[in-house]
Order: C-alpha cells, then sequence, then structure tokens
C-alpha cells in the first residue's frame, strides 16, 4: 500500500487538472443537449462608444458609405481565452486582459470591418460581459452586430462584425442543430460602398459575411454550408465570406474547395503553405464573388486565441455580364449593382 505521503505532488496536480478539464467537458455536453435550437433569428445593430446612427438621406454618402478598397479581417476569438484549455477556468480580469490585446491589434491592423467568431456576449463561462461591445470600443468600431447562435442557460456567443460604417441591413442564420455538437451559424451584414473612390449616384451594396463551421465532420460542414447557399441565394450583391471554415483546402474532403466549385468563389492561393492559421492547418479563410479581387492578403502573426487572424484588401473588379451563369451567388449583375438589398 501507498502512504498518502509518498504521492508524487506534480502527479496529485495532473490528477486535479484533469478532473477539472473532464467535469468542464461534461457540463458543456450537457448544455448543448439542453439548449434550444431555433433555426433563424436576428440580430441588433447597436451604435457603441456614443457613434451616431447615420443614414444616407441626412448624412451623405461619404460619412456613410465605404469608399476605395476594402480593407476586411477575420478572427476566431476563441471566448477570450487565448490559449488557455478553457475560458472556464480563467478569471473575468485574464479575459479581459485577453480581449485588450485583441483590440490593440485591430486597432493596429485598422480594418474597415472585422469578422468574429466564438464571439460572447454576457455568460458565465467568460467573465459575464459583453466581448464585442468591449473590442468595439476599444478598437474604435462605432457600430457593430453581434448574433448569438448559442443563447440559453447564461451562455450567448456566436459571430460578430465589426465596422467603420453603419449597417444598411443585418440577418443572421443559426446552422440546424446536430446532436451533441455545439450550434453554429453565420452573420451577414450589408454595407454601402464607393468601390473607386467615386460618390456620385447610388452606392453599389456588398454582403459582408462572419461564418463559423462544424468542427467534428466533413458531412455536417457539407451541410451547413447547403443551408447557407439556400439563405443568401436571392442576394445578387458582390459577397466576402469570412470565418473559420474548419477545412483545409487540402484536405480529403474540403468545404472551402466544395464552396468555390459549388458557388463561384474565388480564395487567395489556395494550395499555400504559408498561410497556416492553426497549428499546420489552415482553417480560416477569406473567399470572395468573382466581381472582386484581393489586392493584398496576410496571415496576422500575433496570438491572440487559438487561431492566427487573416486580413485582406479586397478591389472592386467590375459587374459580371448580364448573360453570365449563375452557379449561386457569384456577385453583382449589371442589371442589379447597386438597386437590390
Amino acid at each position: 500500500m501507498v502512504s498518502p505521503t509518498k504521492i508524487n505532488p506534480r502527479r496529485f496536480t495532473g490528477l486535479i487538472f484533469t478532473g477539472l478539464h473532464f467535469s468542464s467537458a461534461v457540463l458543456i455536453i450537457f448544455l448543448l443537449l439542453s439548449s434550444p435550437a431555433p433555426v433563424c433569428f436576428s440580430a441588433s445593430i447597436e451604435p457603441v462608444n456614443g457613434g451616431p446612427i447615420l443614414t444616407g438621406e441626412s448624412a451623405g454618402p461619404e460619412s456613410t458609405f465605404f469608399q476605395g478598397p476594402l480593407r476586411v479581417m477575420t478572427l476566431n476569438m476563441a471566448h477570450g481565452r487565448k490559449t488557455a484549455f478553457s475560458q472556464i477556468f480563467l478569471s473575468w480580469q485574464e479575459i479581459h486582459a485577453n480581449l485588450m490585446d485583441i483590440g490593440s491589434i485591430l486597432k493596429l491592423r485598422d480594418a474597415d470591418i472585422v469578422a468574429l467568431q466564438e464571439a460572447d456576449g454576457p455568460s458565465w463561462w467568460s467573465g459575464n460581459f459583453d466581448h464585442v461591445a468591449l473590442l468595439a470600443q476599444t478598437a474604435g468600431y462605432p457600430w457593430f452586430a453581434r448574433a448569438g447562435y448559442m443563447d440559453a442557460l447564461a451562455l450567448d456567443y456566436g459571430a460578430a462584425l465589426l465596422a467603420r460604417r453603419p449597417f444598411a441591413e443585418t440577418r443572421a442564420h443559426r446552422f440546424k442543430k446536430r446532436f451533441l455538437l455545439p450550434p453554429k451559424g453565420f452573420l451577414l451584414g450589408r454595407f454601402g460602398w464607393y468601390p473607386q473612390h467615386v460618390t456620385r449616384g447610388k452606392p453599389l451594396f456588398i454582403d459582408i459575411v462572419s461564418v463559423h463551421l462544424d468542427f467534428s465532420r466533413p458531412a455536417v460542414r457539407s451541410r451547413q454550408i447547403a443551408e447557407m447557399r439556400t439563405v443568401l441565394a436571392d442576394r445578387h450583391n458582390p459577397l466576402i465570406i469570412l470565418g473559420d471554415f474548419n477545412s483545409d483546402w487540402l484536405a480529403d474532403v474540403s468545404v472551402v474547395r466544395e464552396l468555390t466549385r459549388q458557388s463561384g468563389l474565388q480564395v487567395y492561393r489556395p494550395d499555400a503553405v504559408d498561410l497556416k492559421t492553426y497549428g499546420d492547418r489552415r482553417l480560416d479563410w477569406i473567399l470572395i464573388s468573382a466581381d472582386l479581387e484581393f489586392l493584398m492578403y496576410a496571415v496576422v502573426p500575433d496570438i491572440l486565441s487559438d487561431h492566427l487572424g487573416v486580413t485582406a484588401v479586397i478591389g472592386f473588379k467590375g459587374l459580371k455580364p448580364k448573360d453570365s451563369s449563375d452557379r449561386g451567388f457569384q456577385g453583382a449583375s449589371e442589371k442589379l449593382a447597386g438597386h437590390t438589398p
């Protein structure tokens, strides 16, 4: 029999942490099983830091609409835990400090629009305050929208968009719930845009989507992009989809490759091995419609979560011909650009 005094303290500490990790996993599974799963819902638009609510009629195009190439960025912010095992074991002060680090990099990168995933509203497991509102204020974004596709049992998290200009529209979608899997979804924001700095006439409208796909199986991710294509099928604006796809281009089954083939969306250097965002994999992507082009694309090297951020500058190539084939949401047509929400 081994005396308690002979137990290795380091091993004893390891057993305690193993027990905590197991307990948190059991708790999360319980929450997933007991949470409601409505399919669609609306996202709110909130001005932050005293930012005014502008309209095209009263504010004028220079202050209401984006001009010139768009600077965009995406980041899975990991509920504010940075690289810790779980946010459950962090104090609100630690999570707040992690978010301040994210806010500093967002301010430095100065993107026009930022897409966020695993973005928390007030939730007991991550400090019980609104992470997106804090980031918007810290990084100086006057407008943000947050859609919680998990909103039950004191948990509220999902996708978000931060913007330098006001939203013309938001639309949010929660993917069909799968047994034992955490809910995922996407948030769409529509913005007015003068891509060539020309402010005469009506602006072009562009759709920006922040999305997070399932981590577990390619089949689930395929069903989720099918849902997304259905929801976006009637939209004809230029389109940028940013987020954590949980899929690598070079995988045997790649949802990113599948989406580009089905919809005509473009990706930047899909075979590149120097654009990894999650360990040795490239899971975070920016996809653009056929009428747009990449002017710059880079992985953000700063360690802000278990994912690296991605940033890009997007330009407008021009309207696609009226008689071009349409395999999905390829972008604006000459007839529809600037007039269709």
